[in-house]
This record gives C-alpha cells, structure tokens and sequence, in this order.
C-alpha cells in the first residue's frame, strides 16, 4: 500500500508539472504559435550589432574606372593630374559604350531623348495615370519649396561691419533614375522636382531603357536633358559633361555640379570616383525597412510593409522589433502567406531578401528604440500605441512613419518628403535627398568702420602668434591703428 501510493504520489507531482509547464508564458525567444516556418530569423538584442560596410564594390569599382577612362579617350586613368578632369566625356565612344552594355539598342543613333517623346509618353498614358503623375508632382514640389523657403539669406552685425551667408543653387544637377528590374519614375520626380525647387537653372536625367512612364516623368518634373544610359557611363557623363557631335545629331551636354538619385553597385561606384569633383548625395547601400510593433499592431500591415521593402532587391533587408512574442509570431504567419501571393520575379526576389531579414523580441520599447537607433535603418515606422511619443523618442533614422497609416510605401510615392534616404547606418550622421544638397550656403564678412573693428584686430594678431603663423599675424597687423606691422620693423631694421 505504501508502495502505491508513493507511485501515485510521484504520478500526481508530475501531472502538476506538465500543468503548470502548460500555464507558463513563452521564453521571451519563443514563438508561441503553430506557423509552419519562421521567415524572419529570430535574434536577440545582444545579437544585433551596426555592420559598417563599404558601399562600394571592389569589382564594380575596377570596372567603373575603366568605364570612365573609355568615355574620355583623351584622358589617362594612371595619372593624377587634375588638369585631365577637365575633359569632357566623348559621344561616339558613349555612344558605343551605350550599345554593349544594353543601355539603348543596337539600331539607335542616338543616346538623348528628345522633350517632344517625353511629350508623347506623358500624352499616351491613360487619364487616371497623367492625374496620378501630376500630383505626386504636385506634393513632392509643395514639400521642396517649403524646404527652400527655411532658409535665406541673413546677416548681422559685427564689430566695424556686417557678416552674413547667402543661399543660391548650383548650376547644374545630375538626376540618375534607375531603369532595371522595375521602372522608376518616382525617382525621376523625387530627383528632378527637388532640383528645380532648389532653384536648380539646369537639370540633366539619366536613365537607361526609359520605359515610357518614366519618360512621362521626365515631362512632368521638367528635365532639361534626358540621357537613355545608365551605370557608371550615365554618372560619367553627368559629371564631366558631353562633346557636341554633328555627326551623330548630339548637343553639348554639360559637366554637372552636383549628382543625386539611386542606382546599381556600378552607379555607386561610379559616384565614389567623381565625388570631389562634383557633389554627391551619398553612396547607398541596400534598402532596409525597420518596424516597431507592439501588441497593437496588425501583423497583417506590418507584413505587408516588410514586404514591400523586400521586394526591391535580393540584398534588401525587412527587420521587425517587437516586445511582443506573439506579435512577431503573426507577422511570419503573415508574411509567409502574403509573399507567396506575389506574382514573378516578386516573389522570387522578396524570399531571397527575407532570408538575410530578422526579428528581435525586446523586454520594453527603451530596448526597440535602443535598437532602432544602433541600427539607423533607411525607413523606420512606428506601429504602436502612443506611436508620436516613441516616434519623438527615436533618434537615428532616414525617414519616419509614424503611425498604422503612416506606411513606408506612401513616402515612396510622394507623400511630399523625399524617398532617396541614407542607408547602411548613414542615417546617425546624416540625412536623406533634398533641396539642401542642390544649394550652396556661402559666408560673406564687411569692414565699413575701421576704429570699430580694432578689438578684433587685435584677438586675430594674438591668435595667429599663438598658433605660430606669423604671415597671418602681420596680415592683421596691417589692420591696426596702433600697431606697426613686423614687416615695416624688419624692412627698418634692414635699412
């Protein structure tokens, strides 16, 4: 008997056991629903580090400069001499270029596109999509303008003088607008519309294999030139400009000031070898999306948005950041039903970008944004409650959609806010595609009362001596009303 009841003694503990292993919530790593697979790779915050890679890649970059030394015939790539960099790029041997690397066809006389078949492009698209053109057009440029009036002129006072900074566009600006696995004509307004509300006189855009919306684009946002090549030769171009060639029908393109707008490893490496001599938004990397979900989020969006950020590219990355286990555990059962939804090279494309994207469960939303901002993703969306409060909390990021109805996708398209956005963890330092970057903020200073600026004579000729620049010092020196200038002593002394 005493037997029998220790068995059923030791039967009941583990019955209490297995209950209460049942009652117990998940470990914050688990998944406590049934979906067939995870789609985004679990991790932890300790797991989760900024990885600083170099944007440009060591084979494109070889094959870039060879690009760029065959555009300028004249030139030759083993110098440094800056002289050579003033060397336009030569038409004929763009012309080739164009040909062999599938940028226009073989038949084709011609790199430019004409403004009357941009015309006609814009003309051929249906009602919904002309409207459709325009009002993006419409919000990107209300956006911009409102940027440039933020900041003007001004000056101040100064002792025996005034200083101040003027704010002005550059000449010309290079817009590049990707033309391979999908047209982009949104890049062609995102580009082009900021230029000309920088105050931009002249903007060239370069696209390779302009499908005709992107062409209607082109219209639309008002493109002065539009070149049909794209990689390295396009960034090539734009930045040393075009010979005229009556042979071939070809105007004088000019050397641009500054070039802007996405594109594959070759335009990035392209943009690195003439960064210097022309300005530069910024060398991008992969997209990448972060979403911050809490229990209130609907797994059902924030599938959706990761997706559509997967679908750009097979390096693209779709990163979740949850305090919700059960929230991360919806968004893979949503994900994976959503993707299979997507019609070819979607699909194919969005997968291969989902295995290099990852989820990470947080004990509170101080870690999320902790891991937001180590991560500085391009896009960063807010999908909580109090979702304006943590949003105000986030400091590191390209752009920030704040809210459900906030999605990443409506930015793409013209919400107003620029799309083209630092990547790579860029955004801790720096920020995305705006009129800013087509404008030049200069310095200017005037003495008009030469006894008023003396205390400042002075402090200079004291600097000068005290960092050891003695030529600075005696430049001030001949400012002063009371000191002589050491040049005059040293040329007495000699006499």
């Amino acid at each position: 008997y005493s037997t029998c009841r220790q068995v059923y003694s030791m039967a009941f503990n583990v019955l209490q056991i297995l209950i209460i292993f049942t009652l117990l919530p998940p470990p914050i790593n688990s998944f406590s629903s049934s979906s067939s697979s995870i789609m985004l790779t679990p991790r932890t915050p300790a797991e989760v580090q900024l990885e600083i890679k170099d944007p440009v890649d060591p084979t494109a970059l070889t094959q870039s400069k060879a690009i760029l030394s065959e555009l300028r015939p004249n030139t030759s790539s083993e110098t440094n001499d800056d002289s050579l960099s003033s060397s336009s790029c030569n038409p004929k041997a763009l012309l080739t270029i164009a040909k062999r690397l599938g940028d226009i066809p073989a038949e084709d006389t011609t790199y430019l596109v004409s403004k009357e078949r941009c015309q006609e492009a814009f003309d051929g698209l249906s009602a919904e999509e002309r409207q459709s053109l325009l009002n993006i057009h419409q919000r990107v440029k209300l956006f911009a303008e409102a940027q440039r009036k933020s900041v003007v002129d001004m000056s101040i006072d100064i002792p025996g003088g005034k200083a101040g900074h003027t704010v002005s566009p550059c000449r010309a600006a290079g817009c590049y607008a990707p033309g391979g696995r999908y047209p982009l004509p949104s890049s062609v307004l995102m580009t082009v519309v900021t230029a000309r509300a920088a105050g931009c006189p002249y903007v060239v855009l370069a696209s390779p294999r302009p499908a005709p919306i992107t062409l209607a684009a082109a219209h639309v946002a008002g493109a002065d030139i539009v070149l049909c090549v794209g990689g390295a030769q396009a960034i090539g171009c734009m930045a040393y400009g075009i010979e005229a060639c009556d042979e071939i029908g070809a105007d004088e393109v000019p050397a641009c000031d500054v070039i802007v707008g996405p594109g594959n490893k070759w335009v990035t490496a392209a943009k690195s070898l003439v960064n210097g001599y022309c300005g530069i938004d910024m060398l991008a990397g992969p997209s990448e999306v972060l979403v911050i979900a809490d229990h209130t989020a609907d797994a059902e969006i924030v599938a959706a948005d990761l997706i559509a950020q997967a679908e750009h590219d097979v390096v693209a990355r779709a990163i979740l950041v949850s305090t919700d286990v059960d929230m991360i555990a919806k968004v893979n059962v949503e994900v994976e039903r959503q993707v299979d939804c997507l019609p070819e090279p979607n699909r194919s494309t969005a997968k291969e970008a989902l295995t290099q994207s990852f989820s990470i469960v947080c004990k509170d939303m101080d870690e999320c944004i902790a891991m937001s901002d180590k991560l500085a993703p391009e896009h960063l969306e807010i999908q909580t409650e109090n979702s304006q409060e943590v949003a105000d909390r986030c400091a590191n990021y390209g752009g920030l959609f704040i809210g459900t109805h906030a999605a990443e996708v409506l930015g793409d398209y013209g919400a107003g806010p620029n799309h083209t956005l630092p990547t790579g963890g860029t955004g801790r330092y720096t920020g995305g595609l705006s009129v800013f970057n087509f404008l030049r903020i200069r310095t200017w200073m005037r003495i008009d009362n030469k006894k008023d600026s003396q205390d400042m004579v002075e402090d200079s000729v004291r600097m000068a001596r005290l960092e050891g620049l003695e030529g600075h010092a005696r430049a001030a020196e001949a400012r002063s009303l009371t000191l002589t200038p050491a040049y005059k002593k040293a040329n007495n002394g000699s006499n």
